[in-house]
């Protein structure tokens, strides 16, 4: 009764050939593929501006183009969320594809989730829907299922409802499968892709991760023999501490409990995921709102050699005399210290001056401040460059998140025959609260301690969730997590990552784990589109923290 789901795309415009590798290099029964992030929902809602019938994500299609025969040589299910904005579209674009192809397959589609009318002013607003459309469509006999806005792990607990029969009360089951669509849904991110030990491995081209779901929610990661990267303990933790916040992650059709879940090595290249304990969900659904906030540019200054300073300060004032007369609505400058004294090449002699605008008028962040920089070119600070020449101002989007409640959304499964099938939202529902923190391990016994970087001795991955950035770190043995575990408080926290100062750090504790996932608001400003920070969506946020020295216990290095 195995359930073998794998995964052929993270993000739009993952790997190309991952879906043609996931359906030759071993036995699958299912395919998924996740091309939507908040950031994508913004450039589909830009795309069907320009045309009402695009929207969704024809890279998709091209994939499909090259592999629906091997998909239906092998009886495997695809189900994809490349529908995006479109739904219908693409699923009558892959009828077409089909009939082209002359390969008899079954298609259906999910829709609902679209709420744009109901919030004006919005580009694209949608509701994340679970996975009981998606597993209508599989058992009224579709091939291939493309949604619009579902959650990420809805790819992989709509083919699991499918192929157990589990009903919306079995949350255990369902908080399983939720866990194992979690890790499943970065593509390689779960076999040593962006992973803070990636030397334990050859990571150079990572195959993608499948899991083997059983009847009862515990799964095994994956992935095919001979492929790329690495599948550990490790690996797993990792992704399932990205973009989570405490130990309720919480959908529409369960709220699985991440404190009660264990993972061991099961073989090379096998990671066993059981305990899973799951909960009603929310009454609410979350719904990803994306508008246009306006216009941004920016411009690069190359500072080199001596009185790097001064010279910021020189280009600053100047900027601001142009800016007089009109500001933007925002200005920000950084100064990058890229450079080092005595440099032996041009470019570690220098460093960069980054200065960027907004304003909802595309105007004064347009002409405005290209022909303000650029008439300093022979007029300001010696050595004056920039990286690229200032362009006229792009627009830039905004990403919020609000909840509506679940009856409020008309979740739709339409079938291969044509037939609309309402999917019932979830009648028992439980209030999120936050869980109670769980009691700290005891402490490591005192000893000499050694100044040294985090990283030595702790992982991390971070990500974006709308304006907020999450920080997850774990610790690899049990000794590293009981002291990891008392160090690294939320203060202690603020002080490594001085950018988190001044903003609410929430530390939320997951032992079974040996982790801990950091939740600092408001850090990415208005969310990844809105690009606020240079790491717009704080991938090396984890990173940064791991560089950062702490006196380690010399017993732990």
């Amino acid at each position: 009764m195995t359930l073998r789901i794998g995964n052929a795309s993270g993000f739009y415009g993952d790997r190309f050939d991952a879906m043609r590798e996931m359906l030759t290099g071993g036995e699958l029964d299912v395919l998924t593929g996740d091309y939507l992030a908040e950031l994508t929902m913004l450039i589909l809602g830009r795309d069907r501006l320009k045309d009402p019938a695009a929207g969704y994500a024809r890279t998709f299609l091209r994939q499909l183009e090259d592999c629906l025969g091997l998909a239906h040589e092998r009886s495997v299910k695809i189900v994809t969320n490349a529908g995006g904005l479109n739904p219908a579209g693409l699923a009558d674009a892959v009828r077409a594809l089909a009939g082209r192809l002359g390969i008899p397959v079954r298609v259906a589609h999910v829709e609902g989730d679209d709420l744009t009318a109901a919030f004006p002013g919005s580009l694209a607003a949608h509701a994340y829907l679970g996975g009981f459309g998606i597993a209508e469509c599989l058992t009224a006999g579709a091939d291939i299922v493309v949604t619009g806005r579902v959650t990420d792990a809805a790819l992989v607990t709509g083919p699991a409802v499918a192929h157990f029969g589990w009903s919306p009360t079995q949350y255990d089951r369902l908080a399983g499968a939720v866990v194992a669509g979690h890790v499943l849904e970065c593509g390689t991110q779960a076999t040593g892709g962006n992973y803070a030990f990636f030397g334990d491995g050859d990571v150079r081209r990572p195959g993608f991760p499948l899991a083997e779901i059983h009847e009862d929610g515990s799964c095994v990661v994956t992935k095919h023999p001979g492929t790329g990267g690495f599948v550990d303990v490790g690996t797993v933790t990792a992704q399932l501490l990205y973009e989570t916040g405490g130990a309720r992650y919480a959908g529409p059709d369960v709220t699985a409990r991440l404190d009660t879940v264990r993972l061991s090595q099961d073989g090379p290249d096998r990671v066993r995921i059981e305990g899973a304990r799951g909960e009603a969900p929310p009454p609410t659904l979350k719904v990803g709102l994306n508008r246009l906030g306006g216009f941004r540019n920016e411009v690069t200054f190359v500072l080199t050699g001596l009185d790097v300073e001064a010279k910021a300060a020189l280009v600053r004032e100047q900027m601001g005399d142009a800016f007089a007369k009109s500001p933007p609505a925002e200005v920000r400058w950084e100064l990058v210290r890229t450079d080092r004294a005595d440099a032996d090449t041009e470019e570690t002699a220098s460093a960069l001056l980054r200065l960027v605008v907004r304003d909802p008028d595309q105007a004064a962040v347009g002409r405005a401040l290209s022909g303000a920089a650029i008439e300093l070119a022979l007029a300001s600070y010696p050595g004056f460059h920039v990286v690229a020449p200032p362009g006229k101002g792009a627009p830039y989007g905004v990403f919020e998140d609000v909840h509506v409640p679940q009856d409020a959304v008309g979740h739709t499964a339409v079938l291969p025959d044509g037939t609309r099938l309402s999917v019932i939202p979830a009648q028992d529902t439980l209030v999120l609260e936050a869980a109670e923190e769980p009691d700290l391990p005891e402490p490591l016994p005192a000893g000499p301690t050694r100044r040294a970087p985090l990283g030595l001795v702790a992982g991390a991955r971070s990500g974006d969730k709308g304006g907020n950035a999450n920080v997850g770190v774990w610790a690899r043995t049990d000794e590293a997590w009981r002291w990891l575990a008392h160090e690294l408080t939320a203060d202690r926290f603020r002080e490594l990552l001085p950018e988190s100062g001044g903003l609410p750090v929430v530390r939320h504790l997951l032992p079974r784990l040996r982790a801990l996932n950091f939740v600092v608001e408001g850090i990415l400003g208005e969310g990844v589109a809105s690009q606020a920070r240079f790491d717009p969506q704080a991938k090396a946020l984890g990173e940064w923290l791991r560089s950062r020295h702490l006196d380690i216990p010399e017993a732990l290095l």
